[in-house]
């Protein structure tokens, strides 16, 4: 799901032409912009006004220290922040992933990259946001140790069976799944309820650090190593020695840093850039990536070799569309999360509820929470309508199946065994029809009749359909 066009962006930038160059660009993609020469500019307009997104130069008045990213990040932490360099440095690009930055770009930045970055942060900068749990019987155990999580669905109380199991060995894990099904919450779990819980969980997010820069940014330099190494620099994998060591889209790694982390992960040392001597770390691995590894192997675009190092223990996170009632759950616990303050909204129509259930959600939780701030920001009354809703998850509220169904149960003259009946028929026949007209593709009928994938397995099951008697 792409963000809201109109998002608030804060530019830091001495270069004039630069500053003006951008922010004309970037409001030409719809955006709005506020546009300021230096640090101190720019943690004003963060004090007087709210932003989406920051944009900020590193040499610059005000920023020599990296104030701007230190106060921004620490008063501000819900904004995401890219930042536009022309004078990249190790330390500064560490310290940029310490902080979490969404992104180091180097000028000069073609603009069709610029405008990819600021839409990736924009809709990830939600991504880190808890989960909650609401237990039930069968899970009370689970969902009591780990509220962080929230699993009503078979296969998030098994998944979190193996979370429970896995966080008290100290071994390798791979974490997959879509984009925005919590990942990096996982992740967290992990560490928090294993016995490396009191030291540090460094996120390494792998797109964020230019590939130049990987290996002193990972394993640290001394001063003098190379120009610019003014001091020595301890590097990420040193700062979390004893703890673990979280490894954000893995999949996007390239070949040659890809080599340096493995001999990392087999043999737990590493040697600072211009040091001769080796560092010894003990530090547990946890990567994540929404990319087919296995996939990525075969083609020859990863290595083999990491792949089973880093794979010991494999959790694939199902997407929300497969999760059931979770996504209610869901709903329900973002809700007093994300409404304005001073907003009246306590709860959704039931016409809503069946759009989130009905809806496919590509996006996962990440474009869930996202549909609720903004209706939350809409709503004109206490209940969220599905008015309220974004575009695409709207359309679930219309789909041909129902009314298909509707017409059926409108059927005057019957008694109500005699109706029920005449659903089923119809119900059993549009779906004959469906997979008849789509050769038995699953995907393209429940898109037709506006059900998600589960939705419709369930239907098929239920009149004892079976698709491939459809396939050509």
């Amino acid at each position: 799901m792409n963000p809201t066009p109109s998002a608030r962006i804060l530019i830091a930038d001495d270069e004039p032409l630069y500053l003006r160059t951008t922010g004309e660009l970037l409001r030409k993609a719809g955006y709005t912009c506020v546009c300021v020469a230096d640090a101190g500019a720019a943690l004003h307009a963060l004090h007087e006004a709210p932003f989406d997104l920051i944009l900020s130069d590193l040499n610059m008045p005000g920023n020599l220290k990296l104030e701007l990213l230190h106060e921004g990040r620490g008063n501000w932490p819900q904004i995401p922040m890219i930042v536009i360099t022309g004078v990249p440095s190790v330390p500064s690009a560490i310290e940029s992933v310490r902080l979490g930055i969404a992104d180091y770009l180097l000028k000069p930045v073609k603009f069709e990259d610029l405008l990819g970055s600021v839409r990736r942060a924009l809709v990830q900068s939600s991504s880190t946001t808890k989960v909650e749990v609401a237990p039930t019987d069968d899970s009370r155990t689970l969902n009591e140790r780990y509220p962080e999580i929230i699993a009503r669905c078979p296969q998030m109380i098994e998944l979190l069976d193996i979370v429970d199991r896995v966080a008290a060995v100290d071994t390798n894990i791979l974490i997959t799944g879509e984009s925005g099904t919590g990942k990096e919450v996982i992740a967290r779990a992990i560490h928090q309820h294993s016995a490396r819980r009191e030291n540090r969980f460094q996120v390494i997010d792998c797109t964020a650090i230019p590939e130049s820069l990987f290996e002193s940014a990972l394993f640290g330099h001394i001063k003098g190593s190379f120009t610019g190494a003014v001091k020595d620099q301890v590097g990420l994998l040193n700062q979390c020695d004893r703890g673990t060591a979280f490894f954000d889209e893995l999949g996007e790694l390239p070949a040659t840093s890809q080599a340096k982390l493995l001999r990392a992960i087999q043999e737990q040392t590493f040697t600072p850039v211009g040091q001769s001597t080796p560092v010894q770390v003990d530090t547990r691995f946890i990567c994540a990536t929404n990319r087919n590894l296995e996939l990525e192997v075969a083609a020859g675009r990863f290595r083999r070799d990491l792949f089973y190092r880093l794979g010991v223990i494999h959790i694939e996170l199902p997407p929300l569309r497969d999760r059931g009632d979770d996504v209610l759950l869901l709903a329900e616990r973002f809700l007093p999360q994300l409404k304005p303050a001073g907003s009246s909204v306590s709860g959704f129509s039931d016409a809503t509820l069946r759009c989130f259930q009905q809806y496919d959600w590509p996006g996962n939780i990440r474009e869930l929470r996202n549909a609720i701030e903004r209706a939350t920001a809409l709503a004109r009354t206490d209940c969220v309508e599905v008015g309220d809703l974004p575009e695409a998850v709207r359309q679930a509220a219309q789909p041909g199946m129902r009314k298909t169904l509707d017409v059926a149960a409108s059927v005057s003259g019957l008694e109500n065994s005699s109706r029920d009946e005449a659903i089923e028929n119809a119900e059993h026949a549009y779906l004959s029809s469906l997979l008849e007209k789509h050769a038995g593709n699953i995907s393209q009928a429940a898109q037709q009749a506006g059900l998600s994938r589960q939705g419709m397995h369930k239907l098929l099951k239920k009149h004892g359909i079976a698709a491939a008697d459809y396939r050509r």
